[in-house]
């Protein structure tokens, strides 16, 4: 299976779940920041998956520029998964997060979402990321080859 990680990352934390995630993939596999990202790369691949930090409730600008240019002929059937890093705070709550509107954005255009949409966990805005998150990321990655 051909796969495309993009990503965007603040503070270092999900460029780190991204690596984990990566790690765990066999075959073609590619991981891409996201202001470097070309939506003409979908054409070849079966499995997009994205990941940013939660930035007031939505993805970064990065990954949100990247969502917006991926036409609708290129991603419509494509497998994706979508994550974010998130730290818990009931400000955050209120106003969700971005690995949820990251996949309402790619379903919107037809791609077939294969996981909830998942976040890992900071210890502030900062991170670092909270114990155990990168084999987390781990595991999650290994659900979405099956």
């Amino acid at each position: 299976m051909e796969t495309l990680i993009v990503f965007d990352s603040t503070y270092g934390n999900t460029e780190k779940i991204a690596k984990a995630i990566y790690d765990t993939f066999t075959g073609e596999v590619m991981v891409i920041r996201a202001g470097i990202a070309n939506p003409a790369q979908l054409e070849a691949i079966d499995l997009l998956v994205v990941g940013s930090p939660t930035y007031g409730g939505k993805p970064t600008p990065a990954v949100q520029e990247f969502l917006d240019k991926i036409p609708e002929l290129t991603i419509k059937g494509k497998k994706v998964a979508a994550f974010d890093t998130r730290y818990s705070t009931r400000m955050v709550k209120i106003f969700g997060f971005a690995a949820d509107k990251i996949s309402d954005s790619l379903k919107a255009k037809g791609a077939t979402i294969i996981s909830f949409p998942t976040g890992f966990f900071v210890k502030g805005k900062k991170g670092p990321l909270k114990e155990g998150e990168i084999e987390r990321a781990a595991g999650w990655a290994e659900e979405l080859t099956r």
